[in-house]
């Protein structure tokens, strides 16, 4: 059972350490996409998505020995959580402590990493709203009324108000 509990703690602390390494990626978004540098916020997801691989790794070994610690105790896997064996722990006071210290750095983290997260959806959100406002702008001005202009020969030229030769085009 203590190889079993080391091996916990090791994993939740390895685990611990790629969700702040996350958290500061997400950080370092934050500025990125407030200036609408593409090139740079590709980059930092590609890291992202290393260190999301990794954390999935971890969280399979995480639930492995978590399962193996579950059989050895005699409980089921479904239904027990890291706080239940943090309290089963008391007769350990030395494991049950460095594992509630673990818990709560790893709970801290990911609370963290999901409010940067929020706040960057929230950008990015607000960014598709002025890039789809530019659009429906551009848009509507093609959609001029056309003015009466006639030619010569007493055509209409079917010019459109506030429109120009050149437009937006989307296949640049």
């Amino acid at each position: 059972m203590a190889s079993l509990m080391e091996n916990l703690i090791e994993v939740l602390e390895k685990e611990s350490g790629e969700y702040e390494n996350l958290l500061a990626l997400s950080t370092r978004k934050t500025p990125v996409i407030v200036a609408g540098n593409l090139e740079e916020l590709a980059k930092i997801t590609d890291e992202e998505q290393i260190v999301v691989g990794r954390i999935g790794r971890l969280d399979a070994k995480r639930q492995e020995v978590f399962a193996d610690i579950a059989n050895v105790i005699n409980k089921d896997v479904k239904t027990l959580k890291l706080s239940d064996l943090i309290e089963i722990l008391k007769q350990r006071p030395e494991e049950q402590q460095k594992l509630a210290k673990v818990h709560d750095k790893l709970k801290t983290a990911v609370h963290e990493v999901q409010k940067v997260n929020g706040q960057n959806r929230t950008l990015i959100q607000n960014a598709l709203e002025m890039v789809e406002f530019d659009v429906n702008m551009l848009q509507s001005m093609k959609a001029a009324p056309e003015t009466a202009n006639y030619n010569k020969g007493a055509y209409n030229t079917g010019a459109h108000m506030g429109v120009g030769a050149k437009g937006f085009d989307a296949k640049q």
